[in-house]
């Protein structure tokens, strides 16, 4: 009862003028602050921080929670219509929803995204409001074994969902692995493959590798004329009317409790979130062969569960002050400089505030969705761009965008190379996206198998003690031996026929 006391106490506050402007302007630069590849919701509230410091706490926190939501919208937009994900957990949306674009449905997948964005963000945002405490136990659940099995399970079903050859999704998952344990070691402190460049210290960022995969290939496939969308394919009137909305009711239910489950551990965050969501629903569907060639579930799931993974990842933060991902982090720094600060005295000591913002969180989703709506139009014309305008276009945006994240001509360099390598990968049908998802997955993978041999003595079978561990343990070889199980029953089958 205390909890909906407060939320009605708090509740006015936001029909402020100051505290709905903010909103509506911390949402609508959060889509283009997620459009633009190389940009991030951590930078955007990052670069908003020091610009709120003369504000009130509520105003403050309402424009971030709109930055926050928004961006994870935002960067569905570029991975539709140009298969660059805007941010990383916009990597799953291009799998589906560019491939809708090439069909002519790009208004129809914007819309798609919309609403699974709209309807992750609000139940996560209700979980944040009425779950917080209850739900961040299970959080604190999960040991560094479990840690462990929890990224290997990420890297070996992605790898392997991802492919029509399996070993070639484990490749990219190997690349990435190698990628991932450059710069230094966290447990030591030593330098590993870094070769002697001062560059390499802090190891790669991801924006660096995720942009270099994902926009520059797209971006030399429009300048050679390949696989780019036909404008003419695009009508910028199409109806949407006619999609069968309630067939993605099941689809919601499950990404959203993909991504609030994500959310709540730490050091995960919406790209995961994403991955897992539509591996699952591929798991669910019964039109397999349909997914990664236009499937509107496919689109929807990633969508969906990456945004329930937003205020989600802030129950831990606030609750235990453990931030769950940087953006989350970023977000503890802001209500520290506003004098809040984080943990259990937090919901008693500034409740009107903090179930304020928790409401921001709500209503900014509700506000993605009408700027988004007005928006879809004008987003959708960017496919009219003629293709030998739009690749420089798209060259020049991806090289300001990494440059701006450290200011370094070595990271552009950097890009570019893992650019020609995302180039020569696609040529020979190897999956990128678990590249991606192993450099993320691997240092945590790493640190927490180390961190657990190092408590248990080397003791290896400290690694199967505690259910959870045991479970993910199975799910992993469940993953690695499906593929063999699979070619052996339809083998067996073929040789019956």
């Amino acid at each position: 009862m205390d909890v909906f006391m407060n939320i009605a106490q708090a509740a006015p506050a936001l029909l402020d003028p100051s505290v709905l402007l903010a909103m509506i302007v911390g949402t609508a630069v959060g889509i283009a602050v997620g459009a633009l590849p190389g940009l991030s919701a951590t930078m955007g509230i990052a670069v908003l921080i020091p610009l709120t410091f003369t504000m009130e706490p509520l105003v403050a926190l309402g424009m971030i929670a709109g930055i926050y939501n928004g961006s994870m919208y935002g960067g569905s937009i570029p991975a539709i219509l140009l298969r660059i994900p805007g941010t990383p957990a916009g990597i799953a949306t291009v799998f589906d929803g560019h491939e809708m674009a090439k069909q002519g449905k790009a208004r129809l997948a914007l819309n798609i995204s919309l609403v699974s964005s709209s309807i992750g963000s609000a139940v996560s945002a209700v979980a944040l409001l009425l779950l917080a405490p209850p739900l961040a136990m299970i959080a604190l659940r999960f040991g560094p074994v479990d840690y462990f099995w929890l990224a290997v399970f990420g890297m070996t079903t992605i790898a392997i969902m991802l492919s029509g050859n399996p070993a070639k999704g484990i490749l990219s998952a190997c690349f990435g692995l190698c990628l991932g344990v450059v710069g230094i070691d966290t447990i030591t402190g030593n330098e590993r493959f870094t070769f002697g460049s001062v560059e390499f210290l802090s190891g790669i960022h991801i924006i660096v590798l995720l942009t270099g995969l994902y926009a520059i290939p797209p971006a030399i496939d429009l300048m050679m004329g390949r696989n780019a969308i036909d404008a003419g394919n695009v009508d910028l009137g199409e109806k949407t009317a006619d999609f069968r909305w309630s067939s993605l009711i099941p689809t919601w239910l499950r990404s959203s409790a993909i991504g609030l489950v994500v959310g709540l551990i730490p050091a995960l965050g919406g790209n995961i979130a994403a991955l897992l969501a539509w591996q699952e629903e591929r798991r669910y569907s019964k039109n397999k062969g349909n997914w990664g060639k236009g499937e509107p579930a496919g689109l929807a799931a990633p969508e969906c569960a990456n945004n329930a993974d937003t205020a989600a990842t802030l129950i831990p933060a606030l609750t235990l002050g453990i931030p769950g991902n940087a953006v989350a982090a970023v977000i503890l720094g802001a209500l520290l400089v506003h004098g809040l600060r984080p943990g259990p005295d937090l919901f008693r000591a500034d409740a009107e505030v903090t179930y304020g913002f928790m409401l921001t969180m709500l209503v900014t989703s509700g506000m993605m969705f009408v700027i988004g709506k007005l928006g879809a139009r004008a987003y959708v014309n960017v496919l009219r761009v003629p293709r030998q305008i739009l690749g420089p276009i798209i060259l020049v945006l991806t090289t300001v965008g990494v440059y701006a994240i450290h200011n370094s001509i070595f990271e552009v360099i950097l890009m570019l190379v893992f650019g020609l390598i995302g180039f020569a990968m696609e040529r020979l049908s190897i999956p990128t996206a678990p590249a991606v998802l192993a450099v993320i997955l691997g240092p945590i993978a790493e640190e927490n198998l180390r961190r657990a041999l190092l408590i248990s003595g080397d003791n290896i079978t400290y690694l199967v003690r505690s259910p959870i561990s045991i479970i993910l343990a199975l799910l992993v070889v469940i993953a690695l031996v499906s593929p063999a199980w699979t070619n052996w029953r339809k083998s067996k089958a073929n040789a019956k026929a």
